[in-house]
């Protein structure tokens, strides 16, 4: 991981197209978050209610990749 990048951990709230979700962080905001590469590559499935595991830019705040699933 790159040293730049916030790790915060947050809810699925709902599923968007392509697969993309909107997740609430802990500290009550909310980000757009796409799922990485490697989730995706091994099909782990994120569902609406999934505690997920997130990294954001300190550039943009409110998009993230989410990196895994707890």
């Amino acid at each position: 991981m790159d040293k730049n990048k916030l790790i915060f951990e947050g809810n699925v709230l709902e599923a968007l197209p392509n697969a993309t979700f909107k997740v609430i962080l802990q500290n009550d905001q909310e980000v757009m978050a796409h799922i990485s590469g490697k989730i995706r590559m091994h099909y782990i499935k994120i569902l609406p209610g999934d505690k997920v595991q997130l990294e954001l830019s300190p550039y943009d705040l409110t998009k993230g990749r989410i990196i895994r699933r707890l």
